[in-house]
């Protein structure tokens, strides 16, 4: 196998690190790839963590059998061959990054690893993929989003897997015309990365598949049995995935990790994803059942994120939830009940809760409420909660665009955002933009303008200091 490093503006480097002949190595390999029982069942291989409700982070211990199942069962589903080759864009904190990494080394294939600019840059990532000509790339629905944003164009050749959040209709849609095949993979980081994957040949309703080699779903109602097919309930995975446990939360583990009662081997793991089978055995994710969420790959709990804004003087109340956008995509918005006679800007909240909160946290949006809805037995009302699209960012000033390129910008800020005006004292961040749409509404002005933006440049500066950058550029 071949190990590539990308890195931006110097090409391919050679590294220091260790190297293994897997063709003389061929024997121990192809073991490992399909032998399972060679590997020690509870002897722990990696611990990476997840947060916690409390804030408390998690370590899910994660054992050399598990992983070893989990490599061996998509080498041979999606597949992955000695004639691959795998572009990694994944941090190695997130656990996708393992198949990533160690599937196609297993395989022989070729790894290529994108550095974390290019990553974040649809263009530069789009230029990568050209210049590499990957046959597999796994990535987030968010990060397929910002590729077909920038413009990526057909690669008939491409292996796309897609996992991390939901699969939407509509951006299956999107990228079926423009890779060869396209999978959902679905699994929590408590089963080893993946439990299910499912090819999807058409949009439309996407369910996550079934379950990979040595891999148990079960469909769990509120009495602890089994749903008829149909009828929705917990999904419970048992087989040879589920994790060892947290590491050193033994309630925690005991409350997660049951031994299994349908098949009386092994344990399950209680993931708190509602879902139902689907008549020809498949499975279809309906949702988390508790009000942790996931969003662009990370696992987000709201209760974390309304417990800080609540820190705020102003603040008597808040609620965070995933709303749909004016155009069905997922985004953080927060709804917060002020204190009688006190008030604060959005921009003043997300301020303060960048000191105690990861940037993925962040609400893209605040909602002022002058009530919390609730439903009749006294719970808050989720789906009574006002609709982003509507906007509710509070600003200190709003002077409207003056120059073309102030006006270019705000209009193609008004389109991402589904916001009604912008200011040329907004901060795109501070409208409830976030990196992936920053990176969308560069390659946009480049269309429009043939103008190159920095998506960081986008983040950070207010409208009119970009626009006064960009005319200073060009003049």
């Amino acid at each position: 196998a071949k190990l590539v490093v990308s890195v931006s503006g110097v090409g391919d480097i050679e590294t220091a690190a260790p190297r293994a002949n897997l063709d003389e190595a061929a024997t121990e390999v192809a073991a490992l790839s399909v032998d399972v029982q060679r590997a020690p069942k509870a002897e722990r291989a990696y611990v990476i963590y997840t947060s916690g409700s409390t804030g408390k982070p998690k370590g899910v211990e994660n054992s050399h059998r598990a992983l070893t199942n989990f490599i061996r069962s998509v080498v041979r589903t999606p597949g992955v061959s000695a004639d691959d080759r795998l572009l990694a864009v994944t941090t190695l904190s997130f656990d996708i990054s393992i198949l990533e990494l160690f599937a196609p080394l297993a395989a022989g294939a070729e790894v290529v690893i994108a550095s974390a600019e290019e990553a974040a840059d649809g263009e530069a990532l789009i230029a990568l993929i050209e210049a590499h000509r990957p046959t597999i790339l796994q990535a987030t629905p968010a990060t397929w989003r910002m590729l077909v944003d920038a413009g990526f164009e057909a690669q008939r050749d491409l292996k796309a897997l897609c996992g991390g959040e939901a699969l939407t209709s509509a951006l299956a849609g999107s990228l079926l015309p423009r890779v060869g095949e396209l999978w959902n993979m679905y699994g929590p980081t408590e089963t080893t990365v993946w439990s299910t994957c499912k090819k999807i040949d058409a949009p439309g309703r996407i369910s996550i598949g079934v379950p990979i080699a040595n891999t148990r779903l079960y469909i769990v109602g509120p009495g602890g049995g089994l749903m008829p097919g149909g009828f929705p309930g917990e999904l419970w995975i048992g087989g040879e995935g589920v994790a060892i446990g947290y590491l050193n939360r033994p309630e925690l583990t005991a409350e997660r990790f049951l031994p299994d009662p349908f098949s009386g081997e092994g344990r399950v793991y209680r993931t708190g994803d509602l879902a139902r089978r689907l008549s020809g055995g498949e499975i279809e994710h309906l949702g988390r059942i508790d009000a942790q969420v996931k969003l662009r790959g990370f696992r987000i709990e709201l209760g974390e994120i309304e417990a800080a804004i609540e820190t705020h003087e102003a603040t008597a109340r808040a609620i965070a939830a995933v709303k749909p956008d004016a155009s069905g995509e997922p985004m953080l918005v927060a709804y917060v009940l002020y204190r009688d006679g006190m008030t604060a800007t959005g921009s003043d909240l997300r301020r303060m809760l960048r000191a105690s909160l990861p940037s993925y946290m962040l609400p893209q949006m605040f909602i002022e409420i002058d009530r919390v809805p609730l439903t009749g037995s006294g719970k808050i009302d989720r789906n009574a909660l006002p609709s982003p699209a509507g906007g509710g960012e509070k600003r200190r000033r709003n002077i409207a665009p003056r120059t073309e390129t102030e006006s270019a910008i705000a209009a193609i800020w008004r389109d991402i955002l589904r916001v009604a005006d912008v200011s040329v004292t907004d901060n795109f961040f501070e409208l409830g933009g976030q990196s992936l749409q920053a990176a969308q509404m560069a390659a946009r002005f480049k269309e429009r303008t043939g103008w190159r933006l920095a998506p960081r440049a986008v983040i950070f500066d207010t409208l009119e200091q970009l626009a006064a950058g960009l005319e200073r550029g060009a003049a």
